[in-house]
């Protein structure tokens, strides 16, 4: 898929202006990943696969839900 991208220049540097619909359509926050690559670049979404867990872990905790599903040793394992 093509888009076209709006080039803003600023001095030294330079900066690209994505459309919200492809910054929603990707899931792009804040940041982004550069990829060189010879005759083009890649942006990628710069996520935390562990974002919102720590909310997430605190909820199970207050619901009572925060066994573990397996024991720490199994019946059969003798830790010497």
């Amino acid at each position: 898929m093509d888009h076209a991208i709006e080039n803003n220049s600023n001095r030294n540097s330079k900066g690209l202006r994505l459309s919200k619909t492809i910054l929603f359509k990707y899931d792009i926050k804040d940041k982004v990943k550069m990829v060189l690559e010879k005759n083009y670049l890649v942006l990628k979404a710069v996520v935390n696969p562990r974002e919102g867990w720590e909310k997430e872990f605190k909820k199970m905790h207050q619901l009572g839900d925060h066994n573990l599903l397996i024991g720490d040793v199994f019946y059969d394992q003798h830790i010497e």
